[in-house]
């Protein structure tokens, strides 16, 4: 494994560097400016090709055009973060945002937001608890950033989440329903239920729902106390009902976008960072939190760093071995976010020199310097594919990658960036 020199000073460290801290902001800006046409010329919201244009029919290609819960709620998250970082043009795509969501993907019968829509057209009418933390992300952050009209839209999910979504048996959500809220298939997931631990952590930092810290923690209990500690940190993604793990799903689907079969690398490093974000968010200073997160980040970087090509793996099997070996974006933002919050809170070298190593690779092979904006995918080689992501698709994890460094510790980005906390 790759490690930082024993002898490294503070000299030596970006992230106490204001140049390295400028050139963050100075990222974040360009992002933001360069997923401003997500909006398109009618007000839909859509994905970007390599170009920064629209997608006619979104990521990936559709027979018809869609707008996807997921790109308006992630947008509405990003760009409030923006808003609250001072940067203009933020506000009404956030506004835009907001009304987006509750006129066209709630449903105003059954209840729940739809997965896509062609203006008033469903496209998708299934009702996800993943796409649904989102929506409490969404509608948290917009809050911090000052619009009070996001509070209908937090009151409103934040009820479906509750009555449809949480299981207080479980500690834990189910996965997905129908229009109508007939269960879809008996399966669990942890991908969704780790979206719904990062917004229950914003989500609890607004008055009168503190409770919801506690749901996150019952989260991470069961998915990592119990099923990735259990697993050598290798942690299952895939369960049945009665919370199981489903070992061979998707043995076929190995470049699916959401459920791929085997250990997603990314995600080890996403729980380690949402574990040190719940370990602030409780104040709870003994070593569990801790020593999972660190556990987490070892084992992800362990088995998903690619040696010879540099780059994290997608997938491993449960040998630690490369399932899916392209180079996907957002592992990589996570790790950097990972690795940045380890390095704040310990002080280890190990933590400083894996956060530069994990830049450096973002800065030669997925920042568009020509551009803006990050590839989504490469192969092992580390030369640029699509399928299964086209264009541009994606702010929210390149984004929280450069805000994550340098503003305060906090148990959300939204926390981090409100009024009185210092940058």
């Amino acid at each position: 494994m790759w490690v930082a020199n024993p002898g490294a000073g503070e000299a030596e460290s970006w992230l106490q560097s204001p140049t390295h801290r400028a050139w963050l902001v100075a990222q974040a800006t360009r992002l933001l400016g360069f997923f401003i046409p997500t909006v398109d010329d009618a007000g839909h919201f859509v994905e970007l090709d390599d170009h920064g244009l629209p997608m006619p029919t979104g990521c990936p290609p559709a027979a018809a055009p869609r707008q996807q819960l997921l790109t308006v709620a992630r947008a509405v998250h990003s760009y409030a973060l923006g808003e609250m970082l001072g940067i203009p043009g933020c506000e009404p795509l956030v506004a835009r945002g907001l009304r987006t969501l509750w006129d066209h993907h709630r449903d105003p019968a059954a209840g729940g937001y739809f997965t896509a829509v062609n203006g008033r057209d469903i496209v998708d009418d299934s009702k996800s608890a993943y796409g649904h933390a989102f929506v409490l992300l969404a509608a948290t952050s917009a809050l911090a950033a000052g619009h009070a009209d996001a509070n209908q839209l937090f009151e409103d999910v934040l009820a479906v989440i509750d009555r449809y979504f949480w299981s207080d048996t479980d500690g834990a959500a189910r996965e997905a329903f129908t229009r109508n809220w007939e269960e879809i298939e008996p399966y669990r997931g942890a991908n969704s239920n780790m979206h719904l631990c990062e917004s229950f952590l914003a989500a609890g930092g607004q008055p009168g729902h503190s409770e919801l810290v506690a749901r996150a923690t019952r989260i991470v209990a069961l998915l990592i106390d119990q099923k990735a500690r259990s697993h050598d940190w290798l942690l299952p993604e895939h369960y049945d009902a009665q919370w199981r793990p489903l070992y061979e799903y998707n043995t076929s689907k190995r470049n699916d976008a959401f459920r791929p079969y085997g250990v997603t690398v990314g995600h080890l490093l996403e729980w380690s960072r949402l574990l040190l974000s719940l370990r602030l968010a409780t104040g709870d200073n003994s070593t569990t939190l801790l020593d999972g997160a660190q556990n987490l980040f070892q084992q992800g970087v362990t088995v998903g760093w690619d040696t010879l090509h540099t780059g994290l793996v997608y997938t491993v099997d449960w040998h630690g071995r490369a399932v899916n070996d392209d180079h996907y974006w957002w592992p990589v933002a996570e790790g950097i976010g990972a690795s940045a919050y380890l390095a704040r809170i310990t002080g280890a070298p190990l933590y400083e020199a894996w956060y530069q190593r994990l830049w450096d690779y973002a800065a030669e092979y997925l920042i568009d310097r020509a551009e803006g904006g990050w590839y989504p995918q490469l192969n092992a080689q580390n030369q640029r594919i699509v399928h299964p992501w086209y264009g541009k698709p994606d702010l929210y994890h390149a984004l929280q990658a450069c805000l994550l460094p340098f503003l305060p510790l906090a148990p959300s980005l939204a926390a981090a960036l409100r009024p009185g906390e210092r940058v």
